[in-house]
């Protein structure tokens, strides 16, 4: 049996009109004479989508019962005994009642389409699992009911269901999809117009890569290699020339007047990693396209037209921008550039070639180095002037070998050289070599005319095959030397890279890193005339104060003495130099994210505040002032029991009235660091009943263990009984019935340990850190349970007093709160 077909209704909000669009398919499915039944639909008491119910069959839905509740869920047997050809299955990602078939609905639907049903349904953007943690942060909405990202990819069709902001304010300000009392609370919070405009383009974006996959597939099923114009992508070949910033603007601009166009800059590196592209350049090039929007690429590729072309098709690339051939005409002759053949290959691509300065102009600044030292060639030229006239001795002196021999022999002898000295002292031997074999061994001797036409071809072949042999071993060194620096050089830059990634200030890491490699007195990097970052000696604060000045762009330059840089290490150093605006970057967006950190956290801070007090205040003043309405009211008549009861409520509710006032206040001096301690040496035996007085009643169920013999605390005394007060009320909310908590008091060396022992459920080692968050109870920062403050505080309080609170695992099950405080004062601040 084929599996069922899942489509799926995507929008950017609640209230776009999912539910009411899924609702209208169906109707149309209906009509067709399609057997379609109604799982599960929640209309959230909208009078529009109720009616959109009509005449659809409805599965009833199952009692699930849930302390001492009764839900309603998804009767999934039920739905699968009817067995429809489509399931109507609202709202994908929610979470279902414990003790359900699944734990998720969207477990359920997965069992429907593999029973052959096709279903339909909803779900909202913020309900993706990838994009849960982005939509927390624009909305400041944690949302804890999500869906995997590919269940949602996995449907046969997803639709968008859009509306805009605007007009989605308005049907919440006309009552359509909230209740009228929650209206202004949900414009004024979630549902403000910016909130929704991104919510809106992120469900945009992640349709359109939802799109771009599916294309992808379909084009890689049906092998098709030919560019579909679907979306605009320009990209940018770079060499790392001086050309790349042309290039890069003038595709920018390209893409800039297609809205939507992507911008991609690619670099192909050659297999054999000798190219000698810039690191440099290709790393502020990298920088500019990023600045413009853009994206930057590396590939591999031992012929570069070949593997742009490659990249291009891979990425569905539209247009791709090109710099003119920088060859000389004469070359273009032999070989075609790298433009004309990537033109003629591109098919339905459109190539622009960009004119620069550079085009048509050769290679002529970029000679190749010598491949030897010159005290090898120096040894090489003198291997050839001073061998050849003794090996001719040598050949003279044995009048029996042809001349085919003597040939051979000089041409051993031009190797020698070429292997010496390289390829012009290899080039002078076998001139030279084929000049003696003339004169002194090629009939008739002694002139430079050869009688047999055999001679004269040998000779020929002698002096071509010792060129030959003279070039490749040339470039075979020099090869073996290019191979050496670009190894070096890569050390160096996978250091420079290195140095970037590790660490919290990567900036002088990486600035000591280049004054070590190049042996220098100092290095200083300039921002707008100003030192950002040095090392070694003085700074430079000027350029005439410098061996060696390296612009990294308008506002930045690197200045460095020591010693005046080789042409060969200055492209090191300006890679260092680009690397160095990239710290300079991380660290200015590390600065700015460490001054908005505290702002954030004083408004989360302010917002959880505002949300705990507004219910921990409101709790006890009602208790209290209902209860002293009832004794002012003249139409009761109470009796002395009722009096004292709601006397006794109206002084219970403000003393909580008072302790949390007193948090607060503790808390706010603890964060100022202002606390007020009056440390004196007292006995734990003598805090510890007082601050089980203060719990009332349920304070007489607590064991202690406390020694008479133990050695004074040094404390405050007030402060200690309160820490011990909210550790000991916390430990009696969480033990279970019939086991309460234990104090007990040890010393051990200089310190008096507290331990506060419960057997509750205890909490995971890794969560032990997140108990003393203030305003949350492990994290759900509900705080309809308590304002959340007593941990916080009560670590405040004990680190005010040179203690430590730490928790530590119960024996059998549950935690302990170790309270560790000195014997003794501890040394002066």
């Amino acid at each position: 049996m084929a599996d069922g077909q899942l489509r799926i209704y995507l929008g950017a909000a609640p209230g776009v009109g999912k539910t009411y669009t899924m609702l209208e398919e169906a109707h149309r499915r209906a009509e067709r004479g399609t057997d379609i039944v109604i799982g599960f639909v929640e209309t959230h008491g909208r009078q529009h989508t109720a009616a959109m119910l009509g005449e659809l069959e409805v599965i009833p839905r199952r009692a699930v019962a849930y302390r001492g509740t009764h839900f309603t869920e998804m009767d999934v047997d039920a739905v699968l005994a009817r067995h429809p050809e489509v399931a109507i299955v609202d709202e994908l990602a929610h979470t279902n009642v414990p003790g359900s078939r699944n734990a998720k609905r969207w477990q359920d639907v997965r069992e429907l389409l593999d029973a052959g049903i096709t279903v339909l349904t909803t779900v909202n953007v913020q309900h993706l699992e990838s994009l849960n943690d982005v939509v927390a942060r624009i909305t400041g909405v944690e949302q804890r009911e999500t869906v995997p990202d590919a269940v949602v990819r996995a449907a046969e069709q997803v639709e968008l269901v859009d509306m805009t902001p605007e007009a989605l304010r308005r049907r919440m300000a006309h009552g359509n999809i909230y209740r009228p009392e929650k209206v202004d609370a949900a414009l004024g919070n979630y549902f403000r117009t910016g909130n929704l405009t991104a919510l809106r383009e992120l469900a945009l974006l992640w349709l359109a890569g939802q799109v771009d996959d599916q294309l992808d597939r379909y084009r890689a099923d049906h092998d098709i290699e030919d560019t579909w114009e679907t979306r605009e992508r320009v990209v940018v070949a770079l060499t790392g020339g001086r050309e790349g910033d042309t290039l890069i603007r003038r595709a920018a601009r390209i893409a800039a007047r297609t809205k939507g166009a992507d911008l991609l800059a690619v670099h192909v590196a050659r297999n054999d990693g000798l190219a000698g592209a810039d690191p440099a350049a290709l790393a502020r090039q990298r920088v500019l396209v990023e600045s413009l929007g853009g994206t930057y690429h590396q590939v591999a590729g031992a012929e570069v037209a070949t593997a742009l072309l490659d990249f291009a098709r891979g990425v569905n690339a539209t247009q791709i921008v090109l710099g003119a051939s920088s060859r000389g005409r004469f070359a273009q002759l032999f070989a075609a550039g790298v433009g004309v053949t990537v033109t003629a290959r591109s098919g339905s691509i459109d190539v622009h070639l960009v004119s620069h300065e550079r085009a048509g102009r050769g290679r002529r600044d970029r000679r190749l180095p010598p491949a030897l030292s010159r005290g090898r060639r120096a040894a090489g030229f003198g291997a050839a002037l001073a061998g050849l006239p003794a090996l001719t001795a040598v050949l003279l002196a044995v009048p029996s070998l042809a001349l085919a021999n003597d040939i051979l022999i000089f041409l051993v002898a031009v190797i020698a050289v070429a292997l010496i000295g390289g390829l012009w002292p290899a080039l002078l031997a076998a001139i030279g070599g084929s000049l003696l074999l003339n004169w002194y061994f090629t009939p008739p001797t002694g002139g430079l005319t050869v009688a047999a036409r055999d001679n004269l071809i040998a000779l020929a072949v002698y002096v071509v095959v010792a060129v030959a042999v003279s070039w490749v071993v040339d470039t075979a060194a020099r090869r073996t030397r290019q191979a050496a620096e670009a190894g070096a050089d890569a050390q160096t830059l996978a250091a420079v890279a290195g140095s970037v990634l590790r660490g919290d200030r990567p900036l002088p890491a990486l600035l000591e890193r280049l004054r070590e490699t190049f042996g220098l007195d100092a290095v200083t990097l300039l921002e707008r005339g100003t030192v950002v970052a040095t090392v070694g000696g003085t700074p430079c604060t000027a350029t005439a104060d410098a061996d060696a000045e390296v612009r990294v762009d308008d506002d930045l330059t690197l200045l460095i003495r020591g010693r005046p840089l080789a042409a060969g290490d200055r492209r090191i150093v300006e890679a260092f130099a680009a690397q160095a605006a990239v710290a300079l970057r991380q660290e200015h967006l590390t600065a700015e994210a460490a001054a908005a950190k505290p702002l954030a956290e004083a408004d989360r801070m302010r917002t959880a505040l505002l949300a705990a007090v507004s219910h921990d205040l409101r709790t006890p003043l009602a208790s209290a002032k209902a209860a002293v309405a009832g004794l002012r009211a003249g139409d009761v008549t109470f009796d002395e029991q009722d009096r004292a009861e709601l006397l006794a409520t109206a002084d219970e509710s403000l003393d909580r009235l008072d302790r949390l006032v007193a948090n607060l206040l503790d808390m706010s001096r603890l964060q100022a660091g202002v606390v007020g301690v009056n440390a004196v040496d007292v006995g734990a035996e003598e805090v510890i009943p007082r601050a089980l007085d203060d719990l009332g009643p349920v304070g007489r169920t607590v064991t202690v263990h406390a020694p008479d013999d133990l050695p004074p605390v040094h404390a405050d005394p007030g402060l200690l009984e309160r820490v011990l007060g909210n550790l000991i009320a916390n430990a009696l909310r969480y033990s279970p019935p019939g086991r309460p908590p234990a104090v007990t008091a040890s010393a051990h060396g200089d310190t008096i340990e507290v331990r506060v022992i419960d057997h509750g459920p205890g909490i995971a080692p890794d969560r032990w850190d997140d108990v003393f968050m203030p305003f949350q109870r492990l994290g759900d920062r509900d705080n309809h349970t308590g304002v959340g403050l007593g941990l916080a505080l009560s670590r405040g309080l004990t680190e005010a007093m040179g203690g430590t609170l730490t928790p530590d695992e119960t024996p059998g099950g549950g935690l302990t709160m170790v309270v560790a405080l000195p014997t003794r004062p501890g040394p002066a601040a």
